[in-house]
Order: C-alpha cells, then sequence, then structure tokens
C-alpha cells in the first residue's frame, strides 16, 4: 500500500525483482519508489518487503531544516509506523541496526532492487491493491 499522500497518484504493487527509483512525484509533496521505466506511477510496497539499494542509503529531511544524513546501510525492510495518526506519513524503512528512515525523506535519484516480497499469496497482494484502488 502506498502512503496516504500518493492516493492521487497512479500505483501499482511491487515485484520481486524489479529495479525501484525513489522519486518525487507530480501533484504531491510526497516522495516514494517508482520503476526505473515508468517514473510517473508510484509503486506500493507491503510491510516486510526486503529492498538492497546500489549505494548507502541517503536521507534529505529538508523540510524539517535538518542535513543530509547517510543511513550507513544498502539494505532495508520496509515498514509503516504511526499507524494510529492517520494524517501522518507512514511508509519508512527499517535498517539492520534498527534506524527508521521515512520514505518521503529519502534522497531522490536513489536506486534500489525488491529481493523479497513478504510472505503470502502474489494474488493476494494483487487483490489487496485493487481494492485498495476502489476504496480511493
Amino acid at each position: 500500500m502506498c502512503d496516504y499522500s500518493l492516493h492521487l497518484v497512479a500505483s501499482r504493487p511491487a515485484k520481486a525483482g524489479e529495479t525501484l527509483i525513489s522519486t518525487r512525484f507530480a501533484n504531491s509533496c510526497t516522495r516514494g519508489f517508482a520503476s526505473v521505466e515508468n517514473p510517473n506511477v508510484a509503486v506500493c510496497l507491503r510491510p516486510g518487503t526486503e529492498l538492497a539499494f546500489d549505494r548507502d542509503v541517503q536521507s534529505d529531511a529538508s523540510w524539517t531544516f535538518r542535513p543530509r544524513r547517510h543511513a550507513g546501510h544498502r539494505l532495508a525492510r520496509f515498514r509503516q509506523i504511526n499507524m494510529d495518526q492517520p494524517n501522518a506519513h507512514h511508509d519508512a524503512l527499517e535498517f539492520p541496526d534498527g534506524q527508521i528512515v521515512m520514505l518521503t525523506a529519502l534522497c531522490e535519484g536513489q536506486r534500489a532492487t525488491v529481493l523479497q516480497l513478504p510472505a503470502g499469496k502474489q494474488g493476494e497482494s494483487e487483490q489487496e491493491h485493487r481494492h485498495a484502488e476502489l476504496a480511493i
């Protein structure tokens, strides 16, 4: 599922093995992932999705006037946080040392490969995504 602020952006579920790029979407101040081939479509991740970045992850929390930070990791697991706050960003990456970085704080242009989707049926993921689109 994509963050609440991307509901007006075309989206699709992630696929294992594909390469994603961190980007800022038109009509939204939120950053997220898109495929390299189609940068205008948000690629939604399910909690537990594992990613491998081609370089150490960099975050830029300029909207809070903090300097650019380096996570120091190339592997991350997607998760959602602050679910009790409906109007807050939920999409985040958790690194092996427990550090959490909001997806919307990622610097643009970083490439990541989807290593593994969370356990579950492939059809279940697509059905959940279609249901989420209908709810918009």
